[in-house]
């Protein structure tokens, strides 16, 4: 069993009959029920294992599997939009603790890689 499916095991199971039905604020409800007993610590933990920590992939193996399905269905002009987005926001947070030169380097592979 992968990490996602204990995760939504988890979260399915401390929602009642009635929260599982019905529309609208589901997601809301089973992340609140899903992280009230959670220490920090805990919450870390499954932040890691979402970014991969565990060896199972989490988030980051997912992502991209997510963006080759979503975005050939996307309008054009939205999908640039939404490329943009996306580039402006790892550059920002993912290069927060980075030097100018190391900044340069990973754009000059990240231009490389578009060009391959």
């Amino acid at each position: 069993m992968g990490m996602m499916d204990r995760v939504m095991g988890i979260m399915m199971g401390r929602m009642s009959k009635g929260e599982k039905g019905g529309k609208g604020g589901m997601m809301g409800k089973m992340m609140e029920k899903f992280f009230a007993d959670m220490t920090a610590e805990d919450k870390q933990k499954m932040m890691g294992m979402m970014g991969g920590g565990e060896g199972e992939g989490g988030m980051m193996g997912m992502m991209p599997q997510c963006l080759k399905v979503m975005l050939p269905n996307m309008p054009q002009e939205k999908r640039i939009d939404f490329m943009l987005e996306i580039v402006a926001t790892l550059m920002e947070h993912g290069c927060a603790d980075m030097s100018n030169e190391e900044k340069e380097d990973l754009v000059a592979k990240m231009i490389e890689k578009v060009n391959a």
